[in-house]
């Protein structure tokens, strides 16, 4: 899908407070989000921002940055923080409908041991990717090998991935590729997510996957779980 070109778009994102930026301190750049004692979530590719919002506000202990690296589509949830924000200011919604512990970041998924030190997110939520389906474009699905060794830098041992999408051959690549990983473990794999939810299960869906869901696609989702890596093979 091609993506409609906002001119305005790189002015808001870059003027708004919900977004993280480095920052020098000591000589050192850092993000200047406010650190936190809570766990840190984090979701690549957010899109409009649906499910990361609704992460954070249903849990307002937990810390969510969402991660998107375009910005005509990152403006859309920029805005959607502006008009909660904005919403509870004036009393037309209750307290915690803006959430506070919620910050943007408007990078590629490359760049993220650029913004976050080892260890330093305890979970990983990937939605409705870009399946990149032609073979010789492999290495930019965000399920590969190549993004895993990413992951790694910065998720801590123990941290969880979560998957979901209605793209069955990038599923399949996506069971498989883990399955072989050398620093991962594979949890849970299910080809109809709505089927099989527990009773009370939590599942706030993205707007791909409510759109999907309409029209009687079924949601596949894998889990998977950092196991870290020995001094030996750690990365530089």
């Amino acid at each position: 899908m091609r993506l409609r070109n906002i001119p305005e778009a790189k002015g808001i994102v870059a003027e708004s407070r919900h977004v993280i930026r480095l920052q020098e301190v000591n000589g050192r750049s850092i993000p200047d989000f406010l650190h936190t004692d809570m766990p840190v979530e984090m979701e690549i590719g957010m899109g409009k921002g649906a499910f990361v919002i609704g992460m954070a506000q249903s849990h307002p202990d937990r810390f969510f940055i969402g991660v998107e690296r375009y910005e005509s589509v990152l403006m859309r949830a920029v805005q959607k923080m502006d008009t909660l924000e904005k919403a509870e200011r004036e009393g037309t919604e209750p307290a915690g409908t803006f959430p506070r512990n919620l910050k943007f970041l408007c990078e590629d998924a490359a760049s993220l041991p650029e913004w976050f030190p080892e260890g330093s997110v305890g979970k990983l939520y990937l939605n409705f990717s870009d399946p990149w389906p032609k073979a010789r474009h492999e290495k930019r699905r965000l399920t590969s090998g190549f993004f895993l060794s990413i992951y790694e830098r910065f998720l801590k041992p123990g941290g969880e991935l979560v998957f979901k999408t209605d793209n069955e051959a990038l599923f399949a690549f996506s069971v498989e590729t883990m399955r072989s990983a050398e620093h991962w473990t594979l949890k849970t794999v299910t080809n109809d997510l709505h089927r099989t939810l527990a009773p009370g299960e939590e599942n706030i869906m993205t707007e791909y996957e409510r759109k999907f869901s309409n029209l009687g696609s079924k949601i596949c989702r894998m889990t998977a779980v950092y196991n870290g890596r020995d001094d030996s093979s750690a990365i530089c």
